[in-house]
């Protein structure tokens, strides 16, 4: 004679077990915590650029980095869904790849929907296009941001030729920050170049309140001021979607 469980529905499943406790793990590997906040019902995208941007070339293991052939799909995603309506992009990033980083700015200042940048921590070299590309930025008060000439890594052919082409690349870097802030192309330049600041390199640390002043970042302000910020964007975009319908 056999008895049977008189409630079968409290007794869990075994591969079902085994997959919630493999999914705390796997939480706290990754984020070192087992629940984070459900931003499902959210409609502001997060996203990151931390450490440094990886472009054609792959880098280290070891070095934390941000893939723009992950970044460019995500953009591409948040554009096309109706259920996302701003972005909100943090930056604590040394710079990286000259051209996957302007690709990464190009997209974000072409996008259709609002957008707001925060610099934490640092917005490096390359990732001063990036901090400027979004309708409005802003910067940690303790954040530094490093304007500095475009550097070539690897083999480098000692022929004028070679000088054109980073002279070519910067002004693209210049036009792009210039275009898409306050700051003079005159006063970015005097950045870029000025000799004493580095102790190994010629460039300028700008901190918070500097590049505010400097007309680089918008604001000082952390999260709280960036998403109310956005959250105005928002609802000041919504009658150009509505009048975009024809009836």
């Amino acid at each position: 004679m056999t008895m049977e469980n008189p409630n079968p529905e409290q007794q869990p499943a075994g591969p079902q077990k085994e997959q919630k406790s493999s999914g705390i793990i796997e939480k706290i590997q990754e984020l070192g915590q087992t629940n984070v906040p459900d931003m499902g019902q959210s409609n502001i995208h997060c996203m990151t650029i931390v450490g440094q941007i990886e472009g054609h070339m792959q880098l280290p293991p070891q070095n934390k980095t941000t893939k723009y052939e992950h970044i460019i799909p995500q953009l591409v995603a948040i554009e096309q869904n109706p259920k996302i309506e701003g972005l909100l992009l943090v930056l604590n990033t040394v710079g990286g790849d000259v051209e996957a980083g302007l690709a990464i700015s190009e997209m974000i200042a072409s996008m259709s929907k609002p957008s707001v940048t925060l610099v934490l921590g640092g917005g490096h070299s390359i990732g001063v296009p990036i901090a400027v590309a979004s309708n409005h930025s802003y910067i940690a008060e303790t954040a530094t941001m490093t304007i500095h000439p475009v550097r070539l890594t690897g083999l480098v052919i000692g022929v004028p030729q070679t000088f054109e082409y980073l002279d070519k690349m910067q002004e693209r870097v210049i036009n792009f920050v210039t275009k898409n802030s306050s700051i003079s192309e005159e006063k970015f330049k005097e950045l870029m170049f000025s000799k004493g600041n580095l102790t190994r390199d010629i460039g300028t640390n700008v901190v918070g309140t500097d590049a505010v002043e400097y007309g680089l970042i918008n604001e000082v302000g952390g999260i709280g001021q960036a998403l109310k910020k956005l959250n105005e964007l928002i609802e000041q975009n919504k009658p150009n979607q509505q009048g975009d319908v024809v009836q």
